[in-house]
């Protein structure tokens, strides 16, 4: 994990067109991974778009179509694909947590996303509470997979985020209490030198804080029909 201080952050981009986020995800091939026809990704985001408009909404796939370990080798940063921490082999045991309402559907668009830099330093317990009382939900990891793909700037060094919308949960119903992240490897430790640069999903403790962690959040998340 880098422990380095984090810089003045950054102005993102807006994020494409749904049209353009949906071929994005086919041009990757999340087709395949998901069993949904190129041509059912496609309508979904044309009607998505109109007659409201999609402006700065995220298209997402219903975990349950693409597990985070099938999605984390799509990212690119520095030309390096991205991995899943070596200690983390159940990453698809993360689920949602139960304040955290999916829409029962295979495509569904995340609203007013927020990189959530203001509680960078913060530690998982205290955010969740906070993104509560703001009436914001805290992204999944899927949907934090799927930001970068469709705006890999979102991912900077120092200025990378947490996703606690996602947690395991032991036999006895308790938290695990490793929270999911995505950031950058420095290339140390079982990453190995060849992953330096290397988009990278990990873990942090839910207690801990870190000074170049946001965390990752929506106002809503919805299926346009």
């Amino acid at each position: 994990m880098s422990e380095t201080t984090p810089a003045t952050s950054t102005v993102l981009p807006l994020l494409p067109g749904l049209s353009a986020q949906a071929e994005r995800l086919i041009e990757l091939g999340v087709q395949e991974i998901t069993g949904l026809p190129a041509a059912e990704i496609r309508t979904f985001a044309a009607a998505a778009e109109a007659p409201a408009g999609g402006d700065g909404a995220l298209l997402a796939v219903h975990p349950d179509r693409a597990p985070a370990s099938a999605l984390a080798p799509l990212l690119r940063h520095d030309g390096k694909p991205g991995f899943v921490v070596a200690d983390m082999p159940d990453v698809d045991l993360f689920t949602p947590l139960d304040a955290v309402a999916l829409p029962d559907a295979p495509l569904y668009l995340l609203t007013g996303i927020n990189r959530g830099d203001h509680m960078a330093n913060w530690s998982p317990n205290e955010v969740l509470p906070a993104l509560t009382a703001e009436a914001r939900t805290p992204l999944l990891l899927t949907e934090g997979i799927h930001w970068v793909l469709q705006q890999p700037a979102v991912l900077e060094r120092n200025h990378c985020f947490m996703t606690i919308g996602s947690r395991l949960r032991k036999a006895n119903g308790a938290l695990d209490t490793r929270t999911p992240a995505i950031w950058i490897s420095n290339g140390t430790g079982r990453d190995g030198r060849e992953r330096r640069n290397a988009p990278k999903v990990g873990w942090c403790w839910a207690g801990n804080r870190h000074t170049w962690l946001g965390f990752a959040s929506a106002t809503g998340r919805r299926v346009h029909l």
